[in-house]
């Protein structure tokens, strides 16, 4: 019997009107006189539950009247893990505002009410914990619900999804496999029956969904975590390169403490300088995430990506200091350099 069933048992034991004998609690929960001591201590230190010991009766019970009913079904929570659940609550409506919310409501309620027995105020969360969303695009609600209810229910998705690379929009059929929350946007890894093979799709490019009532394809974790997950950022597939990036040292004291990938290679150098390498298989991600670092990194290979970084920062350069006539200066920068 785990430890949640046994405690539960006590409660079940303990909650009547007759004082129980130990004897019989060790002889229905099938314990040692050990455990039993063990068991009572933690129900009266821990979980504050009011078991008391009545001598004339010869056996324990749950004191009513003193009783905070700090408890939701079969659980009892302390004070501190009360607001952990709540806190919790908090990050998870805030992830999708009127998505994940409502459904918590019911728990939310019954939070509120045992943070007040604890002298707990929810308001008191609400401006100690800030959230703070960047480049989060908006995703309809029922959108997200009926992805969430077949990756759950385990059942194949018609979505008409959109190709940002090329504007078009093609109606396809997924087996979903899992939800993503990446960089503050949801995606949805699955396997695509019309290119037979394992994609990732973000929900807010998805103009329609239905819940189809064909069983979801199953593909081993182990090869999605291959497939999609080996390489840099959201695009998935098999590295074709490792990118080699050096950091100034005054950079390197933020970007030594982030992971930018499991499998992720780095050293600092003598100077304090700050060399990491990721693999990928697709750039696009990756080049926007250097560029954001301007001239306190320089790509060191391969070839290839060092090429494209330049090539974006030249085409940047030059649509900012065109000629006022509609065109640029791109070709003169080019010979320049």
């Amino acid at each position: 019997m785990s430890e949640f069933v046994r405690l539960f048992e006590y409660k079940q034991l303990l909650s009547g009107r007759r004082a129980v004998p130990r004897a019989d609690i060790i002889k229905r929960l099938e314990i040692s006189p050990a455990t039993f001591k063990r068991d009572i201590a933690k129900m009266r230190d821990q979980l504050h539950v009011p078991i008391k010991f009545d001598r004339d009766r010869d056996g324990y019970y749950i004191d009513q009247d003193n009783s905070n009913d700090n408890e939701l079904p079969g659980l009892w929570f302390t004070q501190q893990e009360i607001l952990a659940l709540v806190t919790v609550q908090q990050l998870l409506s805030s992830l999708e505002p009127g998505l994940l919310g409502p459904k918590l409501k019911p728990l939310q309620a019954r939070l509120e009410d045992l943070m007040d027995k604890h002298g707990l105020k929810q308001h008191d969360i609400a401006a100690r914990l800030r959230i703070v969303h960047a480049g989060k695009r908006q995703v309809p609600p029922q959108l997200f619900e009926q992805a969430a209810h077949a990756t759950m229910a385990r059942k194949r998705l018609a979505i008409h999804h959109m190709n940002r690379q090329t504007g078009e929009t093609q109606e396809r059929e997924i087996s979903p496999q899992r939800l993503v929350h990446y960089r503050d946007n949801w995606y949805v890894d699955a396997w695509c029956h019309l290119r037979d093979d394992l994609r990732s799709f973000s929900i807010d490019a998805i103009s329609a969904m239905r819940v189809l009532e064909e069983q979801a394809k199953e593909v081993d974790p182990k090869a999605i975590d291959d497939r999609l997950g080996a390489s840099y950022g959201i695009f998935g597939g098999k590295p074709k390169a490792w990118a080699t990036l050096k950091f100034t040292p005054q950079r390197a004291r933020w970007v030594k403490g982030e992971r930018w990938h499991p499998m992720q290679e780095s050293r600092v150098e003598a100077d304090g300088s700050y060399v990491l390498s990721v693999p990928y298989a697709d750039d696009r991600e990756l080049v926007g995430d250097i560029l954001r670092f301007g001239a306190d990194v320089q790509v060191l290979g391969p070839l290839t990506l060092k090429r494209k970084v330049s090539k974006v920062l030249l085409e940047s350069l030059a649509l900012g200091i065109g000629d006022g006539g509609g065109q640029t200066s791109y070709a003169h920068i080019k010979d320049r350099d």
